[in-house]
């Protein structure tokens, strides 16, 4: 008999792909029901109406919309996420081009709501009701209704304009050479180079946009991590840790956080999940080269099997973050399992 952890994987797994075939499904249709005409758009107003018809023809957009997603699927299941008018490439080169780029702002912004987030969170709640507390709750407050890209701004006025202490945009500078790309990643290729002043350079560009994209998961994360141990120092075994007389920081760190920590990680791994589809504003303002960025172009240009690629692209990364946070919450508190496939 198979384990509940591999029954959940299962379980999961086959969720996801239902939702990714109706996510396919209802992109595929909202993007060709948006006003213009794709082939006029990638063509230019100077093209003749029998290219445009051609490229119609070519890309089966004259196919009845059940007969343009067959194809759609068909190519899929091979590999091929289509041709993108916008940079006249296949998708799946362009994914594989920008969308490094992305995952490495996204991870050292999850890095940030985890490093900076938690032990805020810990401390608001050990010294609950006190100056720092309060000090701590309006932070928070502050990170999670703030849009990302005004705090993107301001970094750039403050750290970069004001104080010279960042570069303003992209991810490495413009006159350094950059390693060699193997992975996409800048700051790891760096290291496999053994590239210093590289290294150096990338992490001295992402600072600012990983923390501007951080900002609302670590207000977020600090404000959950606050009521869930608030909430835990309520219970018995607290009031009896404190019986015994063990020391204040032993109760908390020990006794009342992993407790507090299933909410936590749920609603944290949600949250980095989400990155991917909310990092196109933070992209934008620091000119990072990244997929999200890309998604806005090719929706303004409206490049169909661009879009519904990105989609699907962005949809599978929250699909497994979500997957992975079911199956660590599950490690964490084995209570919380999903055995025999229900939840």
């Amino acid at each position: 008999m198979s384990s509940p952890l591999v029954q959940t994987l299962i379980h999961r797994l086959a969720a996801s792909l239902v939702v990714l075939v109706g996510v396919s499904m209802l992109m595929f249709a909202i993007a060709r029901v948006i006003p213009g005409d794709p082939a006029r758009i990638a063509l230019g107003p100077n093209a003749t109406e029998a290219q445009v018809q051609a490229l119609r023809h070519e890309r089966h957009l004259d196919a009845p919309l059940p007969v343009q997603y067959g194809e759609y699927v068909r190519e899929l299941l091979r590999g091929n996420l289509g041709n993108s008018l916008y940079s006249n490439r296949p998708v799946t080169e362009d994914v594989a081009q920008y969308l490094p780029a992305t995952l490495e702002l996204i991870v050292a912004a999850g890095l940030m709501m985890i490093v900076v987030g938690i032990p805020v969170g810990v401390l608001c709640a050990r010294y609950r009701g006190r100056p720092g507390d309060h000090l701590g709750r309006l932070a928070s407050l502050l990170g999670v209704s703030t849009p990302a890209f005004v705090w993107g701004v301001i970094f750039q006025l403050v750290f970069a304009y004001l104080w010279h202490l960042f570069p303003i945009e992209g991810r490495i500078t413009a006159t350094l050479a950059p390693p060699p790309l193997h992975t996409g990643f800048l700051i790891l290729d760096s290291l496999l180079a053994g590239d210093g002043r590289s290294l150096v350079d990338a992490l001295h560009h992402i600072v600012l946009p990983a923390l501007a994209l951080a900002m609302a998961g670590i207000g977020q994360t600090a404000r959950l991590t606050r009521a869930s141990m608030v909430e835990t120092y309520q219970k018995p075994f607290i009031e009896m840790a404190h019986a015994y007389g063990f020391r204040e920081s032993r109760i908390a760190n020990l006794y009342a956080f992993r407790p507090a920590l299933v909410p936590v990680l749920t609603i944290l791994g949600l949250d980095l999940a989400a990155l991917l589809g909310n990092a196109f504003l933070v992209e934008a303002v620091f000119g990072w080269p990244g997929l999200s960025r890309y998604g806005v172009e090719v929706i303004l240009h409206k490049d169909l099997d661009a879009i519904v690629g990105t989609v699907l692209i962005i949809s599978t990364a929250f699909l497994i973050a979500n997957i992975a946070v079911d199956l660590l919450v599950a490690v964490v508190n084995p209570r919380i399992r999903i055995a025999g496939g229900r939840d």
